[in-house]
């Protein structure tokens, strides 16, 4: 797993004990899984509205979509550490499905 994955995933368990004065992850704990969800949404949306507005050749736009998927991504990792999940089982779920097609899988799921 990538190192700053470990390390995030780290300090996202560390700020369960912290204060949530001090700490913006340790905020979006106390508030509950509901404020977790809202977050995920809302950078959902913010990201796939930069990926609308993305043209390969405007490095200002791909710049903004690195930027949002970053947030989408960090507060996927705060909703799963909530949950007393990790990255390392995300990452271990997607290379179950190596050398699998897509379609396969999909239609794996509906069984």
């Amino acid at each position: 797993m990538s190192e700053v994955l470990k390390e995030l995933a780290t300090v996202l368990e560390q700020r369960k004990l912290a204060s949530s004065e001090n700490s913006y992850v340790a905020s979006l704990y106390k508030q509950g899984l509901r404020k977790i969800l809202q977050k995920v949404e809302e950078e959902t949306q913010e990201t796939v509205e930069a990926a609308k507005k993305c043209n390969s050749t405007n490095e200002e736009t791909k710049s903004a979509v690195i930027h949002e998927t970053a947030d989408l991504w960090f507060h996927t990792l705060v909703m799963l550490s909530y949950l007393d999940l990790g990255p390392g089982q995300v990452l271990e779920e997607l290379e179950k499905r190596f050398n699998i097609s897509g379609l396969e899988e999909k239609a794996s799921r509906h069984n």
